[in-house]
């Protein structure tokens, strides 16, 4: 993209760059005829998501000895990250082993300087995430796991808010309903979930609990909404060193913070290993993993999805607390939960999916219509990446959105 142009990879014409707006009607377009391998790649990344987000909670658990951490969360964030850019440089180095012949070369200094520069927003969701990866550990002091991930659920509604407002990401009806059926079963659970009697920092634990909750919510949902909104605006840039970007600033938030405890606590909290345990290690690889899937789900699927998700999860640290931890699963639990599946099913369901399209259709024919008053139609109409009919042929594998290559 050049001087606000964008150029077909396949025809090489030059095209009006799209806005937000018309790259999220692109997406949603794309959305409605998915394939039967962006299927299967949603599927993985589900199951994976699953598993990794519903064992977090488990492991941050275990990490706790009486009740309290002997080690700084922070330093968990920092390896978290480091285990991440590692990987990303490891990646980085396999994909450019395998370029094609007069590809430009991925571990040029011009190429990582000009992506750097174009994927410097990359740095609003690392700092978010810095942020949220603490409120983790802060989290588990007040909650038990499973209810740590029923909380979570609520970025789902703030979510879906920040699309509309940012992405300009349409929803119909029944998924905004399907949204607060979600909201309906998250409070189900939380009724007596709280811990009553005990005070901190001179207040009520309860107002302390709410506080960091809001937090909770709100700095991941931002985050999560930058991430997807940095990833896709340069969908073609590698995603391995976008996420070197990514972890890069991640990692150097997290070292700023450490120096900033050496200062209050002094030189020895520079230890970063100090007081790890093979909990902790299996809790750094298993953030690791679920930050690197993460961003599959915001370049190549979506953010909701990845929500929902998550929100599978939630049996899975369920059982597993009452497992391992003799947490009993009461009954606000299990009909939560069934009201969560009630609204993953709804807000995925062909009957939601089918009355957005005509929405989607009633609102581009409108779009079409004023357009074909204006002298600079064509262009809008291609950049705005709903045009099947295009000017060139697309080839059979251009037709498969948001996959990787």
């Amino acid at each position: 993209m050049k001087n606000g142009m964008a150029e077909c990879a396949v025809c090489h014409s030059r095209l009006v760059s799209p806005t937000v707006k018309t790259i999220s009607r692109a997406y949603d377009r794309h959305r409605s005829k998915i394939s039967s391998k962006q299927r299967a790649l949603n599927v993985l990344l589900v199951v994976g998501d699953c598993m990794l987000v519903g064992l977090q909670p488990v492991l941050v658990f275990m990490s706790k000895v009486d009740g309290k951490f002997k080690f700084s969360p922070v330093s968990v964030n920092f390896l978290t990250e480091a285990t991440k850019v590692v990987f990303a440089i490891i990646m980085l180095l396999i994909q450019a082993r395998h370029q094609k012949v007069g590809e430009k070369p991925l571990l040029s200094i011009s190429t990582f300087v000009q992506a750097a520069r174009n994927n410097v927003l990359l740095a609003v969701p690392a700092l978010l995430y810095a942020i949220n990866n603490y409120l983790k550990f802060i989290m588990q002091l007040y909650f038990n796991p499973a209810t740590v991930k029923m909380l979570s659920n609520l970025k789902v509604l703030v979510i879906a808010v920040l699309l509309k407002l940012i992405m300009k990401r349409r929803f119909s009806v029944i998924q905004w309903e399907a949204l607060a059926l979600l909201l309906i079963g998250i409070s189900i659970n939380q009724l007596r979930s709280l811990p009553e009697g005990a005070t901190s920092l001179a207040l009520p634990v309860t107002t302390i609990a709410y506080i960091y909750t809001l937090v909770f919510v709100t700095v991941p949902s931002m985050a999560s909404v930058f991430n997807e909104y940095a990833l896709k605006s340069q969908y073609d840039t590698s995603i391995y060193l976008q996420n070197l970007f990514l972890y890069g600033y991640g990692a150097i938030f997290n070292f700023l913070a450490i120096l900033g405890i050496a200062v209050f606590k002094g030189p020895g909290s520079l230890d970063i290993f100090q007081g790890h345990s093979k909990a902790t290690m299996l809790l750094i690889v298993n953030n690791a993993a679920q930050g690197i899937l993460s961003s599959f789900f915001f370049k190549y699927a979506d953010t909701i999805l990845k929500k929902y998700s998550s929100t599978v999860a939630t049996i899975f640290t369920g059982i597993a607390s009452a497992l391992l931890f003799g947490h009993r699963l009461t009954a606000n639990f299990l009909l939560g939960i069934s009201v969560v599946f009630i609204s993953m099913h709804q807000f995925f369901s062909p009957l939601a999916k089918v009355k957005d399209d005509q929405q989607n259709g009633s609102l581009e024919l409108i779009d079409a219509r004023e357009n074909h008053r204006s002298k600079d139609s064509s262009f809008v109409n291609i950049a705005a990446g709903a045009n099947e009919e295009a000017s060139h042929r697309v080839g059979p594998d251009e037709r498969q959105p948001l996959l990787p290559r």
